[in-house]
């Protein structure tokens, strides 16, 4: 079937066809899409997938409450760790921000509820993928509210790239056979998180 160009490989094509852009609107889910994508920045995201095993082992589920209680003889088992990808600043990046999201929690906010304020409304979609940006305004402001809240590596393009898989947004090109269904379920997504949150 019809697919956006860059889902080749047997990985990716699972990726692309069950994951990509579909909505995420759990805290740990949100929390890993983005760690991984953080931990992606440099390499390819096939690494990354190959590795997910590892991480989600690593990083115990991406439970945000453990994640947060880890310390300095954790990050040593991690930088031994050739399951994950073994950068350092990712990984204390990881846990700073699994202690922001347990401090999300202590000021009466969700990570959900935060990342989700960023999604823009829906627009056309991109017939090549030369004519999607890294980054946009709305990945701009979600990358300095996480900022400001302690989260780490967290850049405009890491935070749009977690709205591409956490779909925020859908990037899947015009022909792409799974946009349509993509579609529909983010706008599900969003009518049942402004029932929960109270609004759009």
């Amino acid at each position: 079937m019809p697919r956006c160009s860059w889902a080749e490989a047997p990985d990716l094509v699972a990726y692309h066809d069950e994951e990509w852009g579909r909505p995420v609107t759990d805290e740990r889910g949100l929390f890993e899409r983005l760690s991984l994508e953080a931990f992606q920045s440099g390499l390819s995201w096939s690494t990354i997938l190959r590795k997910r095993g590892g991480f989600r082992r690593a990083f115990a589920g991406f439970d945000p409450e453990a994640v947060a209680g880890f310390g300095e003889r954790d990050v040593e088992r991690l930088l031994a760790d050739t399951a994950i990808v073994r950068n350092r600043a990712k990984i204390d990046a990881t846990i700073a921000n699994a202690r922001a999201i347990v401090g999300l929690r202590e000021a009466g906010e969700s990570l959900v509820e935060l990342i989700w304020s960023f999604a823009p409304p829906p627009r056309e979609p991109a017939t090549d993928l030369g004519d999607l940006e890294p980054a946009t305004p709305e990945s701009r402001a979600l990358a300095r509210a996480l900022k400001a809240r302690g989260f780490r590596f967290v850049g405009p393009t890491t935070a749009y790239a977690t709205m591409e898989a956490a779909g925020l947004v859908n990037d899947h090109l015009a022909d792409c056979d799974v946009r349509a269904e993509v579609e529909a379920e983010q706008a599900a997504a969003r009518r049942r998180l402004a029932a929960t949150h109270g609004r759009r």
